[in-house]
């Protein structure tokens, strides 16, 4: 660790901000064109082409759930780097192959080896925690979150241009080639201070969680994660069918929709680096507590909204307790395990995302079946609040943070 150059971790955080970037987009680009895409491969009836468009979006979160934690442990014992190289060039080959099938059951497949390669943003996140001078890591986790966030903002963007220009079979294509180009950036300008760890003696250390100082801290802040994301993916599905119904059924749905669903976007790129600066000085509790107290407070209203402007607006605001949320969960975890871990304990974290986004998406489909589509927002915000509540009762370091939290800044 001696060697390592001051400003070497800023060189890190720019090239991986610019791969998490080029990920994020290449990765949004082609997931709003998913349905139509199985549409295309057969002559489906409603039901089945809903089954297929499921199935096909949710294989790869659930392999990326099984798998997250056994790319983690093999990133502790070969290095982050070797992981960011593994994903991104299995990722280009993969999502490149995409725009060759010619049936749903080779989409699917693939679909399936995509969640197999992935973990390209957990590993750069777990890399730059590593490479990162603690008092500066909340800041640098926070602009590291814009990057993932402005690729996810531009993706569809681009590839509804590029499927309107030539067609959705290239997206998938051009999705590959821009992977290759991110391969090519880790490969050469990444750098990464590492000490190898056997197998023999990873297995000596036992299960990750025995060496880690508060085991319970670790596992709420996974399961918060989880929850977060749940709540995340709760809204997705429906979010352009509520507004919908808000404009009545009249005027630019698919324009309004669009613009909606990318506001909280925008403000968690705003928000993500100024919370993770204020963390870094003031204590990353105080950063937590406010995401989830803001998330609940702007969830609520959603469901009451009568005006798409309004909704708008409190979309916007969400995009402030995301970019509170999930940095400090990744800061809070950085700061309480040990340096040999961090690329086991950002995989389980991405695990746990994978199944929040699995279950976010469930869940918000049976709860606006049930209670209309009001109603999936009173349900994020009870879920977010039962988390909060989990998490002041499990986790005395939040209960701190008018004194002692601020002290880790100082350090």
């Amino acid at each position: 660790m001696g060697t390592r150059q001051p400003e070497q971790w800023r060189r890190n955080l720019a090239v991986l901000w610019l791969g998490t970037f080029i990920a994020g987009m290449g990765f949004s680009e082609v997931m709003p064109f998913i349905s139509l895409y199985v549409d295309d491969l057969g002559h489906f009836t409603k039901g089945q082409l809903t089954i297929y468009s499921g199935l096909t979006y949710a294989v790869t979160f659930l392999v990326i759930a099984l798998v997250s934690p056994l790319w983690g442990k093999l990133a502790d014992r070969k290095g982050r780097k070797l992981m960011l190289l593994r994903s991104s060039l299995g990722m280009a080959v993969v999502i490149g192959l995409m725009g060759f099938v010619t049936n749903v059951w080779q989409l699917i497949g693939l679909r399936f080896l995509q969640g197999f390669f992935a973990g390209y943003i957990p590993n750069a996140s777990a890399l730059i925690a590593a490479e990162t001078p603690q008092a500066k890591s909340g800041n640098a986790l926070g602009i590291l979150t814009t990057g993932y966030v402005s690729g996810n903002l531009i993706g569809p963007v681009l590839g509804g241009i590029l499927a309107q220009v030539f067609s959705i079979r290239w997206t998938f294509i051009l999705t590959g080639i821009f992977l290759v180009i991110v391969f090519i950036l880790s490969a050469t300008l990444v750098h990464e201070h590492f000490t190898p760890i056997s197998k023999e003696k990873q297995a000596q250390a036992g299960f990750w969680l025995g060496q880690v100082k508060n085991p319970t801290l670790i596992i709420v802040l996974l399961v918060s994660t989880m929850f977060i994301q749940m709540g995340n993916n709760s809204i997705t599905p429906i979010i352009s069918l509520y507004v919908r119904q808000l404009m009545g059924n009249q005027g630019p749905i698919t324009l309004v929709a669009g613009i909606v669903a990318a506001l909280p976007g925008i403000s968690t790129l705003m928000a993500a680096p100024k919370l993770g600066e204020y963390g870094d000085r003031k204590g990353t509790q105080r950063v937590l507590i406010f995401g989830y107290a803001f998330a609940v407070l702007m969830y609520f209203p959603q469901g009451f909204v009568t005006s798409v402007w309004l909704l708008g607006l409190f979309r916007f605001m969400i995009g402030i307790s995301d970019g509170a949320l999930f940095p400090a969960v990744q800061t809070m975890l950085t700061k309480n395990v040990p340096h040999t871990l961090t690329g086991t304990v950002f995989s389980w974290n991405q695990s746990f995302q994978a199944l929040g986004s699995m279950l976010g998406s469930m869940l918000g489909g049976f709860v606006a079946n049930w209670f209309n589509y009001n109603g999936v927002f009173i349900f994020t915000a009870f879920s977010l609040l039962l988390n909060f509540l989990l998490l002041w009762w499990l986790v005395p370091e939040i209960r701190q943070w008018r004194g002692p939290a601020s002290k880790e800044a100082s350090k």
